[in-house]
């Protein structure tokens, strides 16, 4: 069990909870003698390169928490360094939650899914956007890919966790899909055309 994870997910409350449920001595003894998992390691990296969306989470000067999926070319979630992620914020329907929200509070998440493989990865930290600052857009923007970048975001991590994959569904991309289905087709056009081949044969 990560220790970071769980000196931020294990509020008070939380440990409230797992203590009247009978669950919170394991999870002391996890945390006590887990790794920290606070760094990004090189199978989180391979992880998030192959990624072609996340969900980003940050909360409201209200207290509530808003979730907005950000999606691009595989690898636009970008690996800085050991703590730190980048990614090109691209224009959107200009409601600008995420900016306003980070602007009062920087605490956001990260939920990273792979469905095909049935894995996914939490990460908890900081985050901050960065507006009109050419070596950053420079550094995130995804070469060839014309939607326009308004901002950098920058997350710093500080925990992360991995989970069991149970119930998570196994679902497929449409570029996953073209490239399983392309050995068939092929297949499926060599055995048409030995058919027209045999047909145009006289007898």
């Amino acid at each position: 069990m990560p220790r970071k994870f769980g000196e931020i997910a294990f509020t008070p409350e939380v440990q409230a909870a797992q203590t009247q449920r009978g669950s919170r001595q394991s999870y002391e003894k996890y945390i006590a003698n887990g790794p920290a998992n606070d760094t990004i390691t090189s199978k989180v990296e391979e992880f998030i390169a192959q990624l072609n969306g996340f969900y980003l989470g940050t909360v409201g000067s209200n207290g509530y928490p808003y979730i907005q999926f950000r999606g691009g070319p595989p690898g636009f979630l970008k690996v800085l360094d050991e703590k730190t992620l980048g990614f090109a914020d691209f224009s959107g329907n200009v409601q600008y939650i995420t900016v306003g929200n980070l602007s009062g509070n920087d605490k956001a998440f990260l939920f990273l899914m792979d469905y095909r493989h049935r894995r996914r990865i939490k990460i908890w930290g900081r985050a901050q956007y960065v507006e009109g600052d050419s070596q950053w857009t420079e550094k995130l923007q995804i070469p060839g890919y014309p939607a326009k970048v308004e901002r950098s975001i920058l997350f710093h991590v500080e925990a992360i966790s991995e989970n069991c994959p149970q119930h998570i569904p196994i679902r497929y991309s449409e570029t996953e899909v073209e490239a399983m289905m392309a050995p068939l087709q092929a297949r499926i056009a060599e055995l048409e055309q030995q058919l027209s081949d045999r047909a145009s044969q006289p007898l």
